[in-house]
């Protein structure tokens, strides 16, 4: 009998099985000569009549690096070396582009941070880059594993420094919490433990009040200073709610009196002090650029170490001084 029109079978009998091609996730392993599955979009199957072909910028850009051949550990050393001695910018460039497929496998665990990959891929190519020209080839490592930290590096740095419009972190204790709190978080949930500021600051190696700091800005949204606040026909912004920089009138006043009172006293103290007394004092107090100990020795022809234990008991007299006229010594000497 005769097939259906419209239905083919192959040579066995049986229907032919299709493929669905979907987009790209999985890249080559690039420490083994074995590629695992990179499913490419077929631009043939893609095309429609009623839609168009969507480009997939990733896809494109494997597709020009996957034929470059990876190194073998002898490959990469050798042409390592000729960079290092000879600064040859061939064997520079050849180490960079057979370790591009690992910028892509690097940047691929970061998609859920950021929603455009080909920009961590990007980012991760300088990292490449810069590994070339620190990597030291007769400390045993293979270059891809060393380039496979500034890779991510530089990743983690382009993430951090783009998520806000303020830079969320910029210690390395906060880019640890950046990128494992959340992560942390739920482990401690499945042990049964209360994710806490403390729980999670013991967890994670850092202090508690990082944590915290951590929390309020991941949870807080960058909010303009031209907010305006209230009605809008006030014209009352955010920034006109900021305490300002300088000190109030109040402050400055009694910041005066303050220092017009010590001033005072202390001058009453130095015309009480012995002629060598008031030279130490003088010269070690009360001068924006002190003497050493030792030309105010040579100076009065004594020892340094005469000089300090003179000083020392200046000191002491000065503080039971200030005391007694109801001052805090502290204020003047720390």
């Amino acid at each position: 009998m005769p097939d259906k029109p419209g239905k083919k079978k192959s040579r066995t009998g049986q229907k032919k099985q299709t493929r669905t091609v979907t987009p790209v996730e999985v890249i080559e392993d690039t420490k083994t000569d074995k590629p695992e599955l990179f499913t490419e979009p077929d631009d043939r199957k893609s095309l429609s009549r009623d839609k168009p072909a969507i480009y997939d910028p990733i896809a494109a850009f494997y597709r020009d690096v996957k034929h470059y051949p990876i190194l073998s550990r002898a490959e990469e050393k050798e042409l390592a070396i000729r960079y290092l001695e000879k600064e040859d910018v061939d064997a520079a460039y050849n180490l960079v582009t057979s370790n591009l497929r690992l910028v892509i496998k690097i940047a691929m665990e970061y998609r859920r941070l950021w929603k455009e990959i080909i920009d961590l891929v990007q980012e991760g190519n300088v990292g490449l880059m810069h590994a070339v020209k620190k990597y030291d080839p007769y400390r045993g490592v293979r270059f891809s594993s060393y380039a496979a930290w500034w890779i991510r590096a530089y990743i983690i740095r382009y993430i951090m420094n783009n998520t806000r419009m303020v830079k969320i972190g910029t210690t390395q204790a906060q880019r640890t919490l950046y990128f494992q709190m959340g992560k942390e978080r739920e482990r401690l949930r499945r042990m049964g433990i209360e994710p806490d500021s403390k729980a999670l600051a013991k967890s994670l190696n850092v202090k508690e009040s990082e944590v915290d700091e951590m929390t309020r800005r991941l949870t807080g949204p960058d909010v303009s200073l031209d907010a305006s606040m209230g009605r809008e026909d006030t014209g009352f912004s955010l920034l006109d709610a900021l305490p300002a920089p300088q000190p109030d009138a109040e402050e400055v006043v009694a910041d005066a009196q303050a220092k017009s009172i010590y001033l005072e006293k202390l001058s009453e103290f130095v015309a009480g002090l012995s002629e060598r007394d008031r030279k130490i004092f003088t010269s070690r107090w009360m001068r924006d650029d002190p003497h050493t100990l030792q030309v105010v020795g040579d100076r009065l022809g004594i020892t340094r170490e005469r000089v300090r234990q003179l000083e020392a008991r200046i000191l002491k007299n000065l503080r039971t001084y200030l005391e007694e006229e109801g001052l805090s010594a502290s204020d003047f000497i720390s």
